[in-house]
């Protein structure tokens, strides 16, 4: 079983090699004629001059705004849930992780939807006050509607690790605060939010690499990043290498915000050091009233109010079922339990490899490196390595390409669920049952795998959601005449035609719900 490790482990890595090799082997990069290189030269000259800027700062704007926004939303929440009681408090508890159910493709959409010249909330401002324009209302489709859009749908990831680091306090500390003439506002500034900084950053990490992954929201709010970037030199131009320059650009930001979140992690383990159970306190009046607010305007916000939206739209769209629903809806679902299936297996037995062989830990460590790679970056890098071969011909013809890229993207989001699976198994049952002379593979398959049913199904429902609402590399790597869910969703939308998107999106934003609430019954347990 050592054996076959590092080379799966490496064949998984094989889209890093596609963006590599044609600047470590330059006779392979497929541009070998002086026509070519003057088309490859023009290029890159036309992004670095005219456009490279824009995408520099476009994206570091975006990042910057989201960051704030999901800070803002993610420890507000966090703080006020673990530290106070106040009506509703148990419901906005798990209810707050329900914008985790919405892609942030359709979260942009039914934003702008709402929010325009005709949509809902400008025409009841303008029947209410008896004006036909509202020239003060900002533009949805702009940098800062992007900011919004992604701060309320992102926020959860800071706010569950942070509430978690939260909780894991201790009740000693605040008392130790109170003892130093500290406020409750002081004690939060000076001593609550130092501790719990690694979390706050592994969750505002993992939410700015989910900014930087996204193609369908930037490219509808108008916003040029790195992501628009890359689909414009492939798609527009028609340059593999300009394609590839950008994606190494995009790449560095990740591999810079993976670092941050990686460190983050690490040091989790000292933001609590007492086993005491914090004690939540009880608010009255005026501030429990702005606690309620705080939460419900969240809530409303990154939830309520886009699934209204959805809702409206699927009215306005008089519930007519589009004959390509059921293609779309069979292709997703095909793609979503194939690569789920597979990821499990591959969890699995990377999972148990490293049980037996604790030397092959690294291994896994760098499997944990795929989530943090951009759909698109991710379809460049294999087309660019079937493209050194001259085999990206099969990119059209079978969906084996499609699928290898989803088991590199989200392969460690399985290994994670099924490795903290494994660790609750003590060795001492391998031992027992080496005692009446099982093999390896007879132990894993009759000890392990019935004790590991509940993380082997919840590994595969987050790796089939994920796969549902994937967009950049299945625009990209699809084969011909094959959209699923969210392709469709993002074609509709490139044409305006919003209340033909409702159903595909709805059914996405479902699926969605079934992680999230495996979440909330996780949260509810004590």
């Amino acid at each position: 079983m050592s054996r076959i490790v590092v080379p799966l482990a490496l064949l998984l890595f094989l889209p890093l090699f596609g963006l590599a090799l044609p600047f470590l082997l330059p006779e392979f990069s497929g541009n070998a004629d002086s026509a070519s290189n003057t088309l490859v030269t023009s290029t890159l000259a036309h992004l670095w001059h005219f456009v490279l800027g824009d995408y520099l700062v476009s994206t570091l704007a975006l990042i910057f705004g989201v960051g704030i926004g999901v800070f803002i939303l993610g420890v507000g929440n966090a703080w006020i849930i673990a530290s106070y009681q106040f009506p509703g408090k148990k419901f906005f508890a798990w209810a707050l992780i329900l914008p985790l159910a919405v892609p942030t493709y359709v979260m942009a959409y039914l934003f702008v939807d709402l929010l325009q010249f005709s949509g809902p909330v400008q025409s009841a401002i303008r029947s209410l006050w008896g004006l036909d324009s509202l020239w003060f209302f900002p533009d949805p489709r702009s940098l800062s509607g992007a900011i919004w859009s992604f701060s309320f749908c992102l926020y959860p990831y800071v706010y569950l690790i942070t509430r978690t680091a939260f909780l894991e306090r201790s009740s000693r500390l605040i008392e130790v605060s109170e003892t130093l003439g500290y406020s409750e506002m002081q004690a939060l500034w000076k001593l609550i939010l130092p501790m719990a900084r690694p979390a706050i950053f592994a969750g505002m990490a993992l939410a700015l690499m989910e900014v930087l992954a996204d193609f369908g929201a930037v490219s509808y709010f108008g916003v040029q990043t790195f992501a628009t970037g890359i689909f414009k030199a492939w798609l527009s131009f028609g340059d593999r290498m300009a394609a590839i320059e950008l994606a190494l650009g995009l790449l560095g930001f990740v591999l810079f915000i993976f670092f941050i979140e990686q460190r983050s992690r690490s040091q989790l383990r000292y933001s609590s050091s007492f086993q005491s159970k914090p004690l939540a306190k009880t608010l009255h009046g005026r501030r429990a009233l702005l606690a309620f607010l705080f939460c419900g305007l969240t809530i409303t916000c990154g939830f309520l109010l886009p699934a209204f939206a959805l809702l409206q739209l699927l009215y306005k769209q008089g519930f007519n079922l589009d004959i390509r629903y059921f293609a779309w809806l069979g292709n997703s679902l095909s793609v979503s339990f194939i690569t789920a299936f597979t990821s499990v297996l591959l969890a699995l037995f990377f999972a148990y490899a490293v049980r037996l062989h604790a030397r092959l830990a690294w291994v896994n460590r760098l499997l944990s490196f795929g989530y943090a790679l951009p759909g698109a970056v991710l379809a460049i890098g294999v087309l660019s390595f079937l493209e050194i071969f001259q085999i990206a011909w099969w990119v059209s013809a079978s969906i084996l390409i499609l699928i290898y890229a989803y088991l590199v993207r989200f392969l460690s989001s399985s290994l994670q669920t099924v490795e903290a699976g494994l660790a609750r198994i003590t060795p001492s049952m391998d031992g027992s049952a080496a005692l009446f002379g099982l093999s390896q593979l007879q132990i894993l398959r009759r000890v392990h795998v019935p004790l590991l049913q509940r993380s082997l199904l919840t590994a595969g429902l987050f790796v089939f959601v994920d796969v549902m609402k994937e967009l950049p590399a299945t625009l990209l790597l699809r084969p011909f005449n094959f959209d699923t869910l969210a392709v469709a969703t993002y074609q509709l939308a490139a044409d305006e035609r919003l209340a033909e998107l409702a159903l595909p999106s709805l059914t996405i934003v479902l699926a969605g719900l079934l992680p999230v609430l495996v979440l909330s019954r996780l949260m509810s347990k004590p």
